[in-house]
């Protein structure tokens, strides 16, 4: 099964690294809904909060601060709990 990856609070030198700040931005109100990943997703969460549960998976919260991966292949249900703010760039 794809796993949701995070890593919490990345040094700034690991988010230069990535050029995270040239990275589009998503923005999204209070919801809920389905995202199937055809390809993996890198994400840098701005503003807002989000639960993510992975298909068949237990579910994952996710905050500003966080770098999450969300591989290809992952079927996922999304709550924005807070309105989300996020750079994302795929692979």
């Amino acid at each position: 099964m794809s796993q949701i990856k995070i890593e919490h609070q990345p040094s700034e030198a690991r988010l230069v690294e990535l050029g995270v700040s040239d990275w589009d931005i998503w923005e999204k109100e209070v919801s809920k809904f389905s995202i199937d990943f055809d390809e993996t997703e890198t994400a840098y969460i701005l503003e807002g909060e989000i639960i993510v549960t992975p298909e068949g998976g237990e579910p994952v919260r996710i905050l500003p601060g966080d770098l999450v991966v969300f591989p290809e292949g992952l079927n996922s249900d999304w709550e924005v709990v807070k309105p989300l703010r996020k750079h994302y760039s795929y692979d």
